[in-house]
This record gives structure tokens, sequence and C-alpha cells, in this order.
């Protein structure tokens, strides 16, 4: 009697169902289709368990695979990384975060918050101990990091590993334009674990949410994009399926956590002013609406058009909770260019909901890429090959590999100004050289630099102003006593061609990237 409801258990357990997968990247169970052979489903374990095929992590490999490379061969650019590092420098070297201006002479001594000072102070760390090639990696991790967990929260929906690795894939390259250095890095991979700890909330395991209090902690310190957990955490008490006791807790601790930062209280009030600043709002691209211009736009419009279609016809809605976060996001897309990359998760996320039950069953057959020697092997190839891709590593085997550096950092000519202390100023350079200048030159003080919350909309106005060479450039600088500019050919051309003509300036250096000029003697 026992040896018999022994194996009417095991009967029990190993049919019914054609394959059961959890998550992420552990065990597939599978029960044989009709016609497959040994070589295709290995024999079941007395447990009635498949050994590991490996299959997730071979799909999740070749996405990262792609994503890594992007971010190895995407060189650093100038425009928000650099008085980053520089302001790092000085956290370090005075013990403390710096209240007042001092990267510009215009507005040095002006009260400043740096909010995103742990950002600075990372990036400075990494740029001192492992210079260009540290900094790539670094920017790699975050980025795979993000889409990781974006990978993961796409499994948690039902999506299968190609699914889920093709609708990551597609939500990484719509957004690759937001993967320059900047602050905003160190907020991906937290935004990508918040989904995905709420989206398992949702179908209710609880034990990942208790992480979220002090991953508030640190996204605090590190960019302002922290008010997005809060705006996950919202929709999820307003129309989420899971324990909202529980969410309620962790919402609170969540909020208490975010008073953990220099600001304390007032940090909210920062976070909501920098997205009000009139300066970031009418001069930075990133702040205006997105464009269809470039083939990353091109992917999301598309991609945005589609969905509506998607929605109308699938087998199956998404939920109140996934309906809320679209909505949201989709706004704050749709209003400012830097948000694009948040929508993204959540559009590759209600894709994965709407396709699962539809297509997902065929794209992930069980018995395709179920043989695990050779998943495994070819997983760790595919993980291991992008770093060839590093600063210092592919130079040994790519004779014309990408500089690590963009075209537009005047690395050459602010060596030489360097080199030249006796040159006059007060300075006046193009936006993003002010950025690399406040780092590589900082006896320099700047005109003006990318920190846009920092200098009023009259001084960007000017600045476009003379850029342009309109017609009274010349008394612009002359009120602003400028007596040494350092320009960009490709941003600034309309001014080269003018100091260049007038007797006023006199050219002192040049190179591909950059033009300096020091006012004549009368």
């Amino acid at each position: 009697m026992f040896v018999r409801r022994k194996k009417d258990e095991f009967k029990n357990k190993t049919s019914g169902v054609n394959i059961q997968t959890i998550k992420g990247l552990q065990y597939e169970y599978q029960t044989p289709f009709p016609g497959q052979d040994k070589m295709t489903n290995p024999p079941i374990h007395p447990s009635g368990r498949r050994p590991r095929t490996h299959t997730s992590l071979l799909f999740l490999s070749l996405l990262l695979f792609v994503i890594l490379a992007i971010a190895f061969l995407l060189p650093v650019q100038p425009n928000d990384y650099w008085w980053y590092v520089r302001i790092g420098r000085e956290i370090a070297a005075q013990g403390g975060i710096p209240t007042v201006e001092t990267l510009s002479y215009t507005q040095a001594g002006q009260p400043v918050v740096y909010q995103t000072w742990l950002a600075g102070l990372i990036f400075w760390g990494v740029d001192v101990l492992g210079g260009p090639a540290l900094t790539i990696l670094l920017r790699a991790v975050l980025i795979g990091g993000f889409y990781l967990f974006i990978w993961l929260a796409l499994r948690e929906s039902g999506a299968g590993p190609k699914l889920a690795s093709l609708l990551t894939l597609l939500a990484a390259l719509a957004a690759s334009s937001n993967w320059a250095m900047r602050p905003q890095l160190f907020a991906y991979p937290l935004f990508g674990f918040s989904l995905w700890a709420l989206v398992r909330w949702q179908k209710g395991k609880t034990k990942t949410i208790w992480l979220l209090p002090p991953l508030a902690a640190l996204w605090v310190n590190l960019h302002g994009s922290f008010l997005l957990l809060f705006f996950l955490l919202a929709a999820a008490l307003a129309a989420g399926a899971g324990d909202r006791r529980k969410l309620v807790l962790v919402t609170f601790v969540a909020l208490a956590a975010s008073f953990a930062n220099p600001q304390g209280i007032f940090v909210w009030q920062q976070a909501f002013s920098l997205v009000q600043n009139p300066s970031s709002v009418q001069f930075s691209v990133e702040w205006h609406p997105p464009a269809n211009q470039g083939w990353q736009m091109n992917l999301f419009f598309a991609w945005l058009l589609v969905f509506p279609v998607l929605a109308a016809f699938a087998p199956v809605k998404p939920a109140r909770l996934h309906w809320l976060w679209f909505l949201g996001f989709g706004w704050m897309a749709l209003s400012g260019l830097r948000y694009v990359i948040w929508f993204t998760a959540i559009l590759a996320f209600l894709s994965a909901v709407l396709l699962s039950p539809w297509i997902g069953r065929k794209l992930d057959h069980p018995g395709s890429f179920s043989r695990p020697a050779p998943n495994l092997v070819l997983s760790l190839m595919l993980l291991l090959l992008p770093f060839l891709l590093l600063p210092g590593v592919r130079e040994a085997w790519w004779q014309d590999a990408p500089p690590v550096l963009s075209e537009n950092t005047p690395v050459e000519a602010a060596r030489w100004l360097g080199a030249h202390p006796e040159l006059p100023g007060p300075l006046f350079s193009e936006l993003a050289f002010s950025s690399y200048l406040t780092a590589a030159l900082p006896q320099r003080p700047v005109w003006i630099h990318t920190r846009f919350e920092t200098f009023p909309p009259a001084q960007f106005t000017r600045y476009l102003e003379i850029s342009g060479a309109v017609s009274d450039w010349q008394e612009q600088l002359d009120e602003e006593g400028i007596n040494l500019l350092f320009l960009s050919r490709s941003e600034q051309p309309l001014l080269v061609e003018a100091a260049a003509r007038s007797s006023r300036w006199h050219e002192v250096y040049h190179d591909e990237t950059a033009v300096l000029f020091t006012r004549s003697p009368r």
C-alpha cells in the first residue's frame, strides 16, 4: 500500500502540465511533449524535476552580451560627467559637501545644493582608481543591472526567457541614448529592482519589498529620481493586489529613510524645485518633449503606436496597477526626454503581460535549447566576450579602437591652456567644454557650465546669443570682461568665424575640436 501510494503521488506530480518554470535562473521543470525524444528531453529525475538546462541563463546572457557591448563602446560625453568628478574631488579634499558655487566665476559664492553628492564622490573615486577603463566598467555594470532586473520582472509576469530577453532588448535599444555618464545611471538598477520587487508583491511574494527602505536611503543621495520609487509605491497602494498592510509599512519606512541625507526632509523640496527650474526647463534638451529623431526614438514611437493594437487584441488584460504605471510614466515620457528610459521599462513589462499567453508558448517552446552543457558554456562565453571591448583591452587587438572620450572633449586644447597660465582671463567657453574644464583645469573658473539650475535664464540667453555671434556679440563680451575664448568648432562655428575676422581677437591655438582666442592688445 505504501509503495502504491508513493507511485500514485509521483504520477500526479508529473502529469497534467507540459512545463513548469521557476522564474529566474533556477530549475526548469519539463514533461515530454508527444514525439519528443530523449535527446530533446533529458530523463526525468526521480524527484519529478528535470536537470538544469540553463535555457534562461543562455538567453539572459545573450541579452547582456548586446547591452554590455554597447555600454563598453559608448564614449564618455563631457556634458554631465566631469563637473561631478570635480565635486567629488572637492568633497574628498574638504571632508564635506560644498555649499556654495565654486566652478564658475559668474555665480561664485552663490548657495548650491549638491543632492547627488554621493554619485560625484563615486565618479571621482572610480576615475582615480581605474581611469577610463574602470569608469566604463562602472557604467556597464549599472546599465546591465538595470536590464537584469527588468528581465526578472518580465519573467515574473509569466514571460518565457526568449520573450523576456527580446522585449528587454527592445527597451534597452530604444532608451540607449540615455546611457551617458551621469548620476542618473545609479538610479537605473535601483528603479529596476523596485519594479521587480513590486511585481513580486503583486503576486503575493512580500519578502523582497523589505529591501526598498534601505534602497531609498541610498537612492536619495545618488539622484533626484528617488521620487520615482514613491510613485511606484503610491500606485501599488492605490491599485495593487498584494498585501497592502505590509506595503503601507514599507512605504512609511522608505519615506523615513529618504530623510537620511544632508538636506533631511528638505530634499523633497529640492527635488521638486529641480523639476520646475526655469533654466532647466527652457534650455536643457532632456527636459523637452521627445521628438521622433534618431533610430532610438524611431523604435520608441513605433512601439508606442503598436501597443494600443496589442492591448486591444491580446487575450488578457493588464491589472489596474499596470495601467496606472503605464499612464503615469507614459505621461512623463511624452513630457520630457529624460523620462523615456523609465517608461520603456514599463512598456516592456506590459508588453510581456499581453504577449505571454498569446505567443509565449510558441516562442519559448520547451524542446529548444535544452542541452545543459552547451547552454552553460555558451552563456559564460557571451558574458565574458564584451570585456574584450574594455578600454585598455580592446586596443591590444583592435587597431582602430574607438576613443574612450567623445570627440567633443577638448583634451589637447585643455592641456595646452594649462601649460600657458600667462594667458589672461576671464574665460568664455562652449557649454560642454566648460564641464570638462571644471575638472581638467580647476584653476580656470568658467563663465557657465551644464548644471543648469545654477544659472538664471538670462545668462543662458546671453550664452546662446554670444555663441551664435548675434550682432552685438562683441559688446556682450566686453560687458562680461572676457579676455579668453575657448570655442567649439562644431557647436560655435559662427562665433569662431566672427572672432577670426575680428581685429579684437587673436587666435593662439586650434585643433580639430577647439579654437582659442585671446583679446588683441589695443
